[in-house]
């Protein structure tokens, strides 16, 4: 079984640093997967507007712009994947950029990280807490929670307040700030905990970590996107064509202007 994990944005270029050691995190995600499942990393192809991405970032100040920006080439990488061998194709970022322009385009499993995890943490637990990295992501959350019905489930969303290409050098700081946020929200009544942005957890702090510190379940949405893509593979689930029914389209109908 072949997935592809694709990432929000194009590959850096050589004078910029990715968020991620790309062959690191390829390496962690497969450790995820089932035997027999290969895990690969992708990029979508370069697009107008993909500065938009490194300037929100470099002023903190990421609430969803980049990812209006970005679908369009995410979708036409997922189209590619479909049309290349691939089993799955995953949104690697927790906020499903693409996932629903995705699901309109293909036949295979497109999943998105932030709804499945989402469904898995409702099916454990009455109330969800989630973090994620930085307060201009806040709004953009629960509009993406609201969007899916689930917002009467969610006690908090929350932000750790750190992010950006050096958070692997500040790891001990976001495990710090991580717990007692977490620890604050069990004590307004969260039972389970969804950690958005996965450049910083689990990319670099375990969520494992995090439960046995805080006492509560810490969810790894990577861990779960994958074995909820494979089971969709091997029991031969896919998004419904009657909520997202598909044209017969080619690759080339994502490039061609009119």
């Amino acid at each position: 079984m072949r997935i592809l994990f694709v990432n929000q944005s194009p590959a850096q270029k050589s004078d910029r640093k990715e968020l991620y050691d790309v062959d690191d995190v390829t390496r962690l995600l497969n450790s995820y997967a089932s035997p027999g499942t290969t895990i690969d990393i992708g990029f979508p192809d370069n697009f107008e507007g993909s500065e938009v991405f490194m300037k929100l970032g470099a002023a903190s100040g990421l609430n969803g712009l980049h990812h209006m920006m970005e679908t369009p080439a995410i979708v036409r990488k997922i189209f590619w994947a479909a049309e290349n061998g691939y089993d799955a194709v995953i949104s690697s970022n927790t906020f499903d950029p693409g996932v629903d322009g995705g699901r309109l385009a293909v036949e295979i499993p497109v999943i998105g990280l932030l709804r499945c995890s989402l469904h898995a943490a409702t099916t454990l637990s009455d109330r969800v807490g989630i973090t994620v990295p930085l307060d201009t992501h806040v709004p953009y959350t629960r509009r993406i929670i609201r969007s899916y019905g689930m917002e009467r489930f969610v006690t908090d969303v929350k932000p750790i307040g750190i992010y950006g290409e050096d958070a692997a050098q500040v790891k001990d700081q976001i495990f710090e700030v991580t717990v007692k946020l977490i620890k604050s929200m069990v004590a307004n009544g969260a039972e389970i905990i969804i950690p958005l942005g996965g450049a910083l957890i689990p990319y670099v702090v375990n969520p494992d970590d995090l439960a046995r510190e805080c006492g509560v379940q810490v969810l790894n949405t990577k861990a779960i996107g994958i074995r909820f893509a494979e089971a969709c593979v091997a029991l031969k689930m896919t998004q419904s064509a009657i909520t997202y029914p598909r044209a017969n389209l080619k690759y080339s109908d994502f490039s061609t202007k009119l």
